[in-house]
């Protein structure tokens, strides 16, 4: 059997292989040496199916799998074997060639087999691999489903475990805190601690949750102390007065002084018709020690809530700070001490106040110390700004006092919002009615005056009779309250005719002036100007003469133009005894005097002392004159009901008075400059005997109606045993017996 023939069967190669020796030897070590003829018969079946052609491979080519191999197949040591292998061989292929036709037969039955069994098969295997590819897909899609489900229980069951263990924590968390008023600190701060990383196992997750816990807790502290300073620093400024008043539509008072209480107080019975109302002060002082005096103050505040800033006037933002644009009214009070001084920081501030940006809602009331210094503030302020001259207003309240014994008690009556004060209201029901009528159409006020629309808003005060109201008129009157009156039906008045003749005789009087005060020359011109010509006026202070001239003068004063009175000077202290002694105390006098026997029955009273004594002479003095003194303090009111002083001017409270008047209606301010002026229209205090006959019954309207012919109005009266004036009565149409000796208050022009 020939090689070519051998290698031509497909058959052969299959069943005849024989690797070298070397080859052999070389892959016995290997695993793979077991399964060696299958390790080489890689060729695809389908491969082998379809070529028919195949052959298997040349010795050549098994040669060359290894080149150690191929150095041993050509050994001669091997030729024997060679020759063997060759032999058999041989004989083999000897054999096939005389099986050829039953192979040939056999071959074509396997190749159509073979051919049937690889459509088969290919035909299998692709729609196996379909089958599989398809079920690998559906696999794949339902594990995802799975997975993102079993997510999703696991999310579940992992959160209902942690509500659960929140629930438990919350549980013992509120079990502590009902205990945490008796256990201390430490055991606060394990509670705390319950729930944190303290469970975890390990050094290393300890460490970890150490490190977190200490972060936690520096981040919580630290936290804790910015809120803490926020809160303290908030807390701070509120206690400090540095924070923003919200409030609209208050009265803002800045500045400090003595006249703050009864400024205050004022205030207060104001706005406690309305429920209370809201009073801001700010002042350069600090709000603790501002709420602790005010807190000292005797009086209610009756639902009026008072708010204190501590801030400058000077200072827009401090302005800004109690909310001034949104103010009702704004008071400026004058700083103690210097006059000029004072009064140029309330310049100061008036500027400050009209160069606010927002503007002001409400009036400026200024508290000014000197005349002189009034027409530049109201140049600076316009018409935004009301004047009160605190000094000019005392002191012409003194001489009309010293004057009439009993009408600072009436000013402080009017003044104050305890009794009866002004207002000013429009009543369409009266128009086209003269102003006599207008008099008695108020049972529970008393008119005093006109507010006449045509000249400006010009007030009138005690106008004719024969006046008409016309279209916008207002009526000035007299009342409780701004709610307590109306005007009511007209009733039936008898008018008679006075007692006697009305002429006042205008007395020359002599009148001691003890002290000194800075408008000194103010209330000697007013003085000159009230008094009869031939009166005297002695001034007894420590001011060296020559001092006094030079001041007097260099205060505008022109000692020659005086023209009623005389002034007379002595050197001296009040206090002391032996410079009271050098006055002849007894010799002066002022517009009304005790009867005798008055004084007598006082002396009587009071013990027996030698005429010649001090304590004598100053009895005597008391009971012949009119004493009026200037108090500060209001408190000091109720030492001197033990005293002989017949009366006394409250200088702070009535300025106080004023400037709450004027603050509350700004139009109060022209009534008030007009009654204290040397000319114009004035309170005084009548006798009964000038208007009716002893024992005569009559009503309050009768004797308006017979006081209206020498054009006075009354507004009160005072009856003889009585300490007090009544202003506005009630009943004005009820008829009662009067007497001679009683009094009443008017308003009059100036004589």
């Amino acid at each position: 059997m020939s090689l070519d023939s051998a290698e031509a069967s497909p058959s052969s190669s299959r069943d005849w292989f024989f690797p070298s020796p070397s080859f052999i030897h070389s892959t016995s070590n290997s695993p793979q040496s077991q399964n060696y003829p299958r390790k080489f018969s890689t060729i695809p079946r389908h491969s082998r199916s379809s070529h028919t052609d195949w052959k298997p491979p040349k010795t050549s080519t098994f040669r060359t799998v290894s080149s150690s191999g191929s150095a041993a197949y050509g050994d001669p040591k091997y030729g024997r074997v060679r020759r063997r292998i060759e032999l058999r061989r041989r004989e083999k292929m000897a054999k096939q060639e005389k099986e050829d036709p039953v192979l040939e037969q056999k071959r074509d039955v396997s190749k159509a087999v073979s051919g049937v069994k690889t459509a088969i098969g290919e035909m299998g295997i692709r729609d196996f691999g379909q089958r599989v590819k398809i079920r690998w897909q559906m696999a794949s899609y339902i594990a995802i489903l799975i997975t993102a489900f079993g997510s999703l229980v696991h999310k579940n069951f992992s959160l209902h475990n942690q509500v659960i263990d929140l629930q438990d924590q919350i549980s013992t968390m509120n079990i502590r805190l009902q205990a945490c008023n008796t256990s201390d600190t430490f055991d606060t701060i394990s509670i705390l601690q319950e729930g944190n990383h303290a469970n975890s196992e390990g050094m290393g997750p300890r460490l970890v949750s150490v490190s977190i816990s200490f972060g936690g807790m520096l981040i919580f502290a630290m936290m804790l102390g910015l809120v803490s300073d926020a809160i303290s620093e908030k807390l701070d400024s509120l206690r400090k007065g540095r924070s923003e008043v919200v409030e609209q539509n208050h009265t803002l008072i800045l500045g400090w002084s003595d006249k703050l209480g009864s400024l205050l107080n004022q205030l207060v019975i104001a706005n406690e018709s309305l429920g209370g109302g809201i009073v801001v002060v700010m002042a350069e002082r600090d709000k603790e020690e501002m709420e602790l005096d005010i807190a000292k103050m005797e009086f209610d505040f009756r639902g009026t809530s008072v708010i204190c800033r501590s801030g400058s006037p000077l200072i827009l933002a401090d302005l800004k700070k109690v909310s001034v644009s949104k103010a009702r009214a704004i008071v400026v009070l004058a700083d103690d001490g210097n006059a000029d001084q004072s009064d140029a920081r309330a310049l100061r501030t008036v500027l400050s106040l009209t160069g606010v940006k927002e503007g002001l809602r409400g009036h400026i009331v200024v508290e000014l110390s000197d005349l002189d210094n009034e027409v530049l503030v109201k140049l600076v302020g316009g018409e935004l700004v009301e004047t009160v001259v605190a000094h000019d207003v005392i002191g012409r309240l003194m001489i009309q006092c010293a004057r009439q014994p009993g009408l600072a008690q009436i000013w402080e009556d009017i003044l104050g919002f305890e009794n009866c004060e002004f207002y000013i209201k429009r009543w369409p029901q009266l128009d086209g009615m003269q102003f006599e009528d207008v008099l008695i159409s108020f049972p529970d006020a008393i008119p005093c005056g006109v507010k006449v629309a045509s000249r400006g808003g010009k007030i009138i005060l005690n106008p004719e009779d024969s006046y008409v109201l016309q279209g916008g008129d207002e009526v000035l009157v007299i009342a409780e309250d701004d709610d307590t009156y109306a005007p009511g039906a007209l009733p039936m008045v008898w008018r008679g005719s006075l007692a006697g003749d009305f002429i006042v005789p205008k007395l020359t009087e002599k009148i001691l002036l003890c002290g000194w005060r800075r408008d000194m020359e103010d209330m000697i011109m007013v003085l000159d100007a009230f008094l009869a010509p031939g009166s005297e006026l002695w001034m007894f202070n420590e001011v060296v003469e020559s001092e006094r001239e030079r001041k007097l003068i260099d205060g505008g004063l022109d000692l020659s133009r005086l023209v009623n009175i005389t002034l007379v000077h002595r050197e001296g202290n009040a206090v002391i005894r032996r410079h009271l002694e050098s006055l002849p105390l007894e010799s002066f006098d002022s517009a009304k005097r005790l009867p005798y026997r008055e004084a007598m029955v006082t002396r009587g009273q009071r013990g027996s002392f030698s005429r010649g004594s001090w304590i004598g002479e100053m009895q005597q003095a008391s009971d012949r004159s009119v004493i009026i003194s200037e108090i500060l303090d209001p408190r000091t009111k109720n030492l001197l009901s033990m005293s002989k002083i017949s009366d006394y001017v409250l200088s702070n409270e009535l300025v106080s008075m004023a400037l709450a008047m004027v603050a509350e209606d700004r139009q109060i301010n022209d009534v008030l400059e007009e009654l204290f002026a040397e000319e114009g229209n004035e309170l005084h205090i009548r006798l009964a005997e000038l208007y009716l006959h002893e024992g005569e019954e009559m009503s309050f309207y009768e004797i308006i109606l017979r006081a209206r012919q020498k054009r006075e109005i009354v507004i009160g009266y005072r009856l003889e045993n009585a300490e007090r004036a009544v202003i506005n009565p009630p009943n004005k149409n009820e008829r009662r017996r009067w007497s001679v000796k009683d009094v009443f208050v008017v308003i009059t022009e100036k004589e």
